[in-house]
């Protein structure tokens, strides 16, 4: 832990205070919730993906303002796209090609238009993560969203048209691949469309089978065997499978398969293959506290970041495990700067040091404030009781 930062009960409750001053002094006028507010390469765009888990924060923290203006952004960016989810939608039926740079981006100006330099833009999960926190909200709150129910019934025609598809994953790498983090989101994000109950019959029929398609995927080519053991005997005792894996047919693991068992419940917490997840991430990505992305990871070298910390925190929560999620916070708000602001990672732990430096000539030095990482410290306090 950083040397000097308070991680005592009220250190941490002072940082919930601090991480909704953060969101909230930096949510656009619009509702957009900047990445970063003043990293280069992120400052001006707001992501679905981002916003969504820092909506929740907001939202699970009692502040029902600012989520409610956000998803209503969102539901002008995805309604206003409804001509061009029609066009593709209407092709791919057509058995037309759809290349990645048509479909629907990944991250929007503060405004809601595309945005204007190139960026790996083609990405599903941040449609089915808006839903999934939408849903949460409005349950939660009684949220009246304008524009909501036109833009989840585009999302679902979208997401329903084209999830078994590839498309980059959350780190915007690897756009040949079907990475289950994504196809966990979605799943989540359709689960809540059904919910919200303003889809039609058949929208509703086709959201279901996508969400039963993609189970059934993931539990096929997406969840590695465990080692068959014999115990000394020559016959298998076990033939259970082990854990989710990065993409479609590899034993790799990366941190955003957590979200895929807790908040999104593509396993739940209890699961054979949830706990073999939670475990097998933590064995090969967690150091002190702080969690890599993958082990082949050289964005800034590879360092440890806040909010997937926050993500193993919340399943040791969930699944019971109070004392190891308190460890996971004390070491998030552990990496607070002195004016309380989270970075997007923490470079005292790298996997590839000798590429740090090329990113920060690039880019300037690691984003900070990540609002993303505000948001995720707000889950996990929430989760825990850790209150203002």
């Amino acid at each position: 832990m950083t040397a000097g930062r308070d991680v005592t009960r009220a250190g941490l409750s002072q940082l919930v205070s601090r991480s909704i001053d953060v969101i909230g002094t930096h949510q656009s006028p619009s509702g957009a919730y900047p990445a970063c507010p003043g990293f280069s390469a992120y400052s001006g765009y707001s992501w679905l993906r981002d916003g969504a888990f820092i909506a929740e924060g907001m939202s699970r923290s009692d502040q029902a303002e600012g989520p409610t203006r956000f998803h209503a952004w969102s539901a002008r960016v995805v309604g206003a796209r409804a001509g061009q989810v029609a066009s593709l939608v209407e092709r791919a039926a057509r058995g037309e090609a759809v290349s990645p740079a048509e479909m629907l981006p990944t991250r929007f100006t503060l405004d809601g238009e595309d945005g204007t330099d190139e960026w790996w833009d083609h990405q599903l999960d941040g449609y089915g993560a808006w839903m999934w926190a939408l849903a949460r909200h409005v349950e939660r709150h009684g949220a009246d969203v304008p524009g909501a129910e036109h833009a989840v019934r585009v999302a679902t025609r979208y997401l329903t048209a084209f999830w078994d598809r590839p498309c980059y994953d959350w780190w915007e790498e690897h756009v040949e691949r079907r990475h289950v983090s994504t196809l966990g989101a979605i799943h989540a994000g359709l689960r809540a469309a059904i919910s919200l109950g303003v889809l039609d019959a058949a929208s509703s029929e086709a959201a279901a089978e996508a969400v039963q398609g993609i189970a059934a995927l993931v539990e096929a080519e997406g969840v590695a065997r465990a080692e068959d053991t014999t115990g000394g005997t020559g016959r298998p005792e076990s033939t259970t499978r082990g854990h989710l894996t990065k993409w479609l047919g590899t034993d790799a693991v990366d941190a955003s398969l957590l979200a895929c068992v807790h908040p999104f419940g593509l396993y739940p917490p209890g699961h054979p293959v949830a706990v073999a997840t939670v475990a097998e991430v933590e064995r090969r990505l967690a150091r002190e506290g702080g969690v890599h992305r993958y082990l082949a990871d050289t964005f800034y070298g590879g360092g440890r970041w806040i909010l997937l910390s926050g993500f193993l925190g919340l399943n040791h929560a969930r699944a019971g495990r109070p004392g190891e999620a308190m460890r996971y916070l004390e070491w998030m708000a552990a990496q607070a700067s002195a004016d309380g602001e989270l970075p997007e990672q923490v470079s005292t732990v790298l996997l590839a040091p000798e590429r740090r430096e090329e990113w920060v000539e690039r880019w300037g030095p690691v984003a900070t404030p990540l609002l993303w990482s505000h948001g995720m410290y707000l889950m996990l306090a929430d989760e825990l009781g850790v209150k203002p």
